[in-house]
């Protein structure tokens, strides 16, 4: 069972993601980026999902890595210069600045921190979670969202179990030849793990033709939703182009959204779900989810009301050093929260071997009868004497 409700996690995801978004300083990025990893770290020791998106924080580091000489080779712009390569290289050459690294630098962790943020979602939240939480007129395309996302994970986790199993019979990987035995075994995995997926969702139904009034009632919807769309793109035509017709656009545009909305109720009454497990909601997750929430309202306050506290740009005329304002850092260190309030984990204790093995009654053995083989536990004597068995 998940540690936290799935609502919770998304809080934690949008506090967690929207610096990312908004800001390129680097010290605001980098607290993201120490919070998201403890959280990684933490949740990566009880899901064995973590695995699958290793290769993305490898990626995501290569990139980062990557984007300070590349926007500092490609970019020669700044006051600050570190060194000059030769005017006659082309591209490259000319004056390497400071500014240039450190606004590649900024890139480089915004995209490791989104990155990182999206890796600690997806393995602390299973798919079958979040298609919870998709509306049912949704459903389907949430199934097939679901489906897609965990398809990348598995496929790298198949990979890194093939490549160890070919390592301990012997085999190294050496150039491209050394691959087919590599690509064999993923492409027949890949497939057989698609056939079952596939009979699976046959066996409970999925995508089955409704029949009756509810086939009905779903064309019916479908046709009303292709209406709405395009009174949506109607209505925003006549609203924009002609100004003396707004007022039939934005009759247009809403009686579109009516329409929209309808078709949304049909064919969400159209979809039959069944859940087998209720959510808990514990204390731990009030607080995780209040905890996301503020820190989400704070960072949008900060971006409408004090936006150069976050915006970070290191070319001329502004200044190359990045400031850190307290407050910020305070509500971007509340990120952390998930693995301090995570409940400890309770050590698997091994029973004895002997409390394993059944119990052999050996009393009448002298007597000339069998032993008596009890079941697992504690044999208990029998009443009867010598030569009956217990009861």
């Amino acid at each position: 069972m998940a540690e936290y409700h799935t609502l919770a996690w998304v809080a934690w995801l949008a506090a967690a993601a929207l610096p990312a978004l908004l800001t390129r300083n680097p010290y605001y990025l980098a607290l993201v980026i120490m919070a998201a990893a403890v959280v990684y770290a933490e949740q990566g020791d009880r899901s064995p999902a973590a695995r699958g998106w290793s290769a993305f924080i490898k990626l995501g580091l290569i990139l980062c890595a990557f984007s300070v000489p590349a926007n500092a080779l490609f970019v020669h712009y700044g006051d600050v210069g570190l060194f000059s390569l030769p005017r006659s290289w082309p591209v490259v050459g000319g004056r390497i600045t400071l500014e240039a690294a450190l606004f590649g630098l900024g890139n480089g962790l915004s995209l490791l921190a989104l990155l990182l943020v999206f890796a600690v979602f997806n393995i602390a939240v299973p798919p079958a979670a979040l298609l919870r939480l998709v509306p049912d007129f949704l459903h389907q395309a949430g199934v097939t969202v679901a489906i897609a996302i965990a398809f990348v994970p598995q496929m790298i986790a198949s990979v890194q179990e093939i490549r160890e199993a070919q390592q301990v019979r012997g085999h190294r990987f050496r150039g491209l030849r050394d691959l087919l035995p590599l690509f064999v075994p993923l492409l027949a995995s890949g497939l057989e793990r698609a056939i079952q997926l596939a009979e699976s969702m046959e066996a409970r139904g999925f995508g089955n033709t409704q029949q009756g009034a509810l086939a009905v009632r779903l064309v019916i919807a479908r046709v009303a939703s292709v209406a709405g769309l395009l009174g949506l793109a109607l209505g925003a035509f006549v609203y924009a182009y002609f100004p003396g017709r707004r007022a039939p656009g934005a009759a247009a545009l809403v009686v579109s959204v009516a329409l929209l909305l309808a078709s949304f109720w049909l064919m969400g009454r159209s979809v039959q779900r069944s859940h087998y497990r209720r959510w808990l909601w514990r204390r731990r997750d009030t607080l995780l989810a209040l905890t996301g929430g503020a820190v989400t309202l704070f960072i949008l306050a900060l971006w409408i009301l004090d936006r150069p506290a976050l915006i970070y740009y290191p070319y001329p005329p502004l200044s190359p050093w990045p400031m850190f304002r307290l407050e910020v850092g305070v509500a971007l260190s509340l990120l952390v929260l998930p693995a301090l309030l995570a409940p400890e984990r309770k050590p698997v204790v091994s029973e004895p071997l002997s409390s394993t093995i059944p119990a052999t009654d050996t009393r009448h053995t002298a007597a000339g009868n069998q032993p008596e083989e009890a079941s697992y536990g504690t044999v208990r004597p029998s009443a009867q004497g010598p030569g009956r068995p217990a009861a």
